[in-house]
């Protein structure tokens, strides 16, 4: 632990240190610019100070401008009073014209010249000026630009500054922090030493006394013991092999652990393949619009059969945790359907090489597509050799599930030895395959990230891609999960404690035997008299009182319902005995209508009209309980008596006739409500007996969930813990990278010196030696 901590110093120190170098350049750099702002401002003062003379020499010139222009007035005032004088005295001689002609041309020369002058002066006044204001504009820029420069350095140093001082207070913290953890593994460490002494205490007391144990068995064998079959194979194969209940069961929970992972990753490798398949058909060329190449194709049909080399895996797992039993042997020799599963997992190897090569050239054929960059060929040869890796670390789990598989067909073909150094070599091979697995996740997630720059990439194409890329997640994850649970299930299989190979056999005629005997302990066994425990007498009791209560409460319900429903009933009857009725009374009135008319017209054919009051004389309805006497001949009223009850009636042939039928349609509706009532009561019955059933299903299935969510609450429990461990190695194995990280970075600066170093010292030499073979050219 102090070495550790005294590496980690060093490496803080080194850090320090470059910082600290970093530093002082960046403070050189900005001292350098503040040099050259200075010497800029003093040029820019220099420039000021010529410019103040220009101007200062452009005053003087203006000012002598003016002069000569005063000058030109009076000259041209005084040429003008000069011609004035000429006129006047044209009349005398020409000796004055021709002095004042003479003066007036010397005049003109000069102002000629004095124009020249100040033309010449104003143009050179020009020039400098548009010169000033050129070098002015010029070195503002450049001030400005020196301005922001500065600015920068000096946030920039600002920045390194606080940046520094936060990284020294972190270490000063870490290194706190370090010295607390150091303490208390200090303290740990004494704790541990005292139990060391303790247990090293212990462990020679217990050696003494196994050695004497020892001394005195080996003196009784010796003494009592005539023949040891253990020393031989061939006679421990003889005896009767142990038989470990908890050994099963541990080995079931164990198999049924593997099914589920074997489930998992047999869900993700068919992802994976359908997917891949999905994909050769979109790019580099889809198939929707135009025909993919005949690689790709064959690619495809082989991918599109992935299902029936994947299947036999999830269903070889199951036969294997289907086998092991409370009442078997699970051992490498008595577990036969390993072998079945060691067959499946061959046949999906060998599918793995067949698809090889062309998914190989398949992304060779991506490579050269038009639109394929140089980042995305580099991820390509990338994924071509985590697919080689991927399909020879299949190849070695295969092997070794082989040799696993062997003892059941041959029980002396793996020696326990031999059988350790396979489990260990399958727990490599498992880890191997995880880091594939992550190591293809990996690339394949930068290869999506750069196939989604390209300008030509589609919907479809994006969807299969992530599709894709969940797969693989989901593969590299379950090839993690995969690395306890096959090697638990594998040496949950292995028999604990034993010295030679178990025959099948030998182990079937175990169970024979043990059978047998519970056989023959139920056969001697005494009926005991059925007895309920009190704490279930209690329970029976609850659940009885609670369920009579609910029975009562039902009970009353359905009388309410019943009684309800009979009421009801009564009413419709009721109600469809007066429709019947109704019914007949309306077309005895029709046929005794249609007959008084038919008499009506007779009568008006043979005799006078009948008088109105006659016409709206009433008629006698048929079923009055008055006896009544009617048109044509009465009849005396009887009584009647029917199932319904007794009835007062007239004796006519046509009420008699309306009686029966009346007394038939109540017949037959009573007839059919009773049929409608017997078929809806067996309804009920079934129905009553099919929600029984149901009900007592119904607790049968919830205490089933109670069970089921129990063992998930613990299956919940053991994933948050598994996943708690996850992530502090996930952290561990950051710490790690970054720890390794930085110590590149420090070897590959170091590396860089070395380089410079020799480069100068090789420069040095050559110099040295062309110098010495011009010496030796000279002499």
């Amino acid at each position: 632990m102090a070495a550790d901590l005294q590496s980690k110093y060093s490496k803080l120190a080194q850090e320090y240190s470059k910082l600290r170098a970093q530093n002082q350049v960046l403070k050189k750099a900005v001292v350098d610019e503040q040099g050259s702002s200075t010497s800029l401002k003093d040029q820019l003062k220099q420039r000021d100070q010529s410019l103040r003379k220009v101007e200062q020499e452009m005053d003087s010139l203006s000012f002598r401008n003016q002069q000569l222009a005063k000058r030109v007035e009076l000259l041209q005032e005084e040429l003008a009073a000069s011609e004035a004088k000429g006129k006047k005295s044209k009349h005398r001689g020409d000796s004055p014209s021709q002095q004042g002609l003479q003066a007036q041309i010397v005049f003109d020369e000069d102002l000629q010249k004095k124009i020249q002058e100040n033309e010449r002066l104003h143009i050179q006044f020009f020039e400098a000026d548009e010169q000033h204001r050129r070098q002015e504009a010029q070195l503002r820029a450049r001030l400005e630009e020196l301005e922001r420069d500065s600015e920068q350095h000096q946030a920039v140093v600002d920045g390194l500054t606080q940046k520094y001082m936060e990284t020294i207070e972190k270490l000063q913290s870490d290194k706190a922090r370090l010295e607390v953890k150091s303490q208390t593994l200090e303290r740990e460490a004494k704790e541990c030493r005292l139990r060391t002494e303790e247990c090293q205490q212990q462990l020679k007391k217990y050696q003494t006394e196994l050695s004497r144990q020892l001394e005195k068995s080996s003196s009784v064998i010796l003494e009592k013991v005539p023949f040891n079959d253990t020393k031989y194979s061939d006679y421990n194969t003889l005896n009767v092999p142990p038989h470990n209940r908890r050994h099963q069961l541990k080995a079931r929970d164990v198999a049924g652990q593997a099914v589920t992972f074997v489930q998992d990753l047999v869900a993700a490798l068919l992802n994976f393949h359908s997917y891949t398949e999905q994909r050769v058909h979109i790019y580099p060329l889809d198939s929707s619009i135009e025909p993919i190449s005949p690689l790709n194709q064959k690619f495809s049909q082989y991918l599109h059969e992935n299902a029936a080399y994947v299947r036999p895996l999830e269903d070889g797992i199951l036969q294997v945790h289907q086998s092991i039993t409370e009442d078997t042997v699970t051992t490498l020799e008595t577990v036969g359907k390993l072998k079945e599963f060691s067959d499946h997992f061959t046949s999906y190897t060998c599918f793995l090489q067949k698809i090889l090569p062309y998914q190989l050239k398949s992304l060779e054929e991506e490579n050269e597509a038009s639109l394929c960059t140089s980042a995305l060929s580099s991820k390509n040869r990338e994924l071509q050799s985590d697919m080689r890796k991927m399909t020879s670390v299949f190849e070695k789990l295969q092997n070794y599930i082989t040799l696993l598989a062997l003892p059941s067909v041959r029980p002396d073909a793996l020696s326990q030895s031999s059988s350790t150094a396979v489990f260990t070599q399958l727990a490599a091979c498992l880890h191997g395959l995880q880091d594939a697995m992550r190591e293809l996740s990996k690339h394949y997630s930068v290869k999506v990230t750069l196939e989604q720059e390209l300008p030509t990439v589609t919907q479809k194409l994006s969807t299969t891609n992530e599709c894709l890329l969940s797969s693989l997640v989901s593969l590299t994850s379950c090839s993690g999960k995969q690395q306890p649970g096959l090697l638990r299930v594998v040496g949950g299989v292995r028999a604990e404690g034993r010295r030679g190979a178990l025959n099948p056999l030998q182990a079937e005629s175990m169970l024979g035997n043990k059978k047998q005997a519970a056989a023959y302990m139920l056969a001697i066994r005494k009926p005991r008299p059925e007895s309920v425990p009190h704490s279930e007498a209690l329970s029976n009791r609850r659940v009885l009182t609670s369920s009579t209560e609910s029975r009562e409460g039902l009970t009353q319900q359905v009388q309410q319902s019943q009684e309800k429903i009979a009421r009801l009933e009564q009413e419709k009857e009721h109600w469809l005995l007066e429709a019947q009725l109704g019914r007949v009374r309306l077309e005895k009135e029709n046929r005794r209508i249609a007959e008084l008319e038919a008499q009506l017209s007779a009568a008006l054919g043979g005799c006078p009209a009948p008088s109105p009051s006659q016409r709206r004389a009433p008629l006698p309805r048929p079923g009055w309980r008055t006896a009544t006497r009617r048109r044509g001949g009465g009849k005396d009223p009887t009584q009647t008596s029917s199932l319904v009850g007794m009835l007062t009636v007239t004796s006519s042939g046509e009420d008699v006739q309306d009686e029966q039928s009346r007394e038939e349609l109540i017949k037959t509706h009573y007839m059919a409500r009773v049929g409608e009532l017997t078929a809806q009561l067996q309804v009920s019955d079934s129905k009553a007996v099919h929600f029984h059933a149901e009900c007592r299903a119904l607790a049968k299935r919830l205490a089933l969930a109670e069970k089921c969510r129990e063992t998930l609450t613990e299956e919940v429990k053991a994933a948050n813990r598994n996943i708690s461990g996850l992530q502090d190695e996930l952290t561990t194995t950051k710490r790690s990278y970054e720890d390794q990280l930085s110590m590149m970075s420090d070897h590959l600066c170091s590396m860089n010196e070395t380089l410079s170093k020799q480069r100068e010292e090789i420069d040095t030499l050559k110099l040295g030696s062309k110098a010495n073979s011009k010496k030796n050219k000279g002499r």
